[in-house]
């Protein structure tokens, strides 16, 4: 077995487990007892989402899967943050 094909096992396999993953996400997006489980499960959704990327993107070697990947992580974070403060005081504007 040589490196490049390793390597596309190895990428394989993550793209199946970081699916899983998301998979689990949405599960508890759905079954979530509370408003907070539910964030923090989108959270963990967008970063595997994000994640997910990034493998096609070493996989083909296009640098458009990156900056994607950068704008899912800087909207995911922007989104985490303004659920979170809505879930402590109600507003997300003042």
């Amino acid at each position: 077995m040589n490196a490049q094909t390793f390597l596309l096992w190895s990428l394989a396999i993550a793209e199946l487990l970081f699916v899983m993953a998301m998979t689990c996400a949405v599960i508890r997006m759905v079954r979530g007892p509370n408003a907070q489980n539910r964030v923090l499960a989108l959270d963990a959704f967008y970063v595997a989402g994000m994640a997910l990327i990034l493998t096609f993107g070493v996989q083909t070697g296009d640098s458009v899967y990156f900056e994607a990947a950068l704008m899912i992580a800087l909207l995911g974070f922007v989104g985490t943050s303004a659920l979170a403060k809505f879930l402590m005081r109600g507003e997300t504007i003042e």
